[in-house]
């Protein structure tokens, strides 16, 4: 009995587990493009330069005008599409999210 308790013990911490694993994925091609998926997520790089006007007006304004972006990334969660955009104050780090609209994300 014992063991029959453990062995279904075991199979249920097992199949949680497998149920709850996230899958990432990278995928590269001719032009080195990575995407990456988690979940529903879908994560594209961007170019500074190639930020909607809305968006760098938005990095411009007084709230962000002292942190200077490192890298960009188009994000589609669902429904939901904004800008993941890593930034950098001397030794502080962050990221913002910003939609192609220039709002912010919450």
């Amino acid at each position: 009995m014992k063991k029959l308790i453990l062995s279904a013990a075991f199979l249920a911490i097992g199949g949680l587990t497998v149920v709850n694993a996230n899958e990432i994925n990278t995928v590269k091609t001719n032009t080195n493009t990575i995407v990456m998926v988690q979940d529903s997520v879908v994560k594209t790089p961007v170019k500074l330069d190639s930020l909607p006007a809305a968006v760098t007006a938005t990095l411009k304004t007084d709230a962000y005008k002292d942190w200077t972006p490192t890298e960009a990334w188009a994000v589609k969660d669902g429904e939901k599409e904004y800008f993941l955009i890593n930034v950098k104050k001397e030794e502080q780090t962050g990221a913002l999210k910003i939609d192609k609209d220039g709002k912010p994300v919450e």
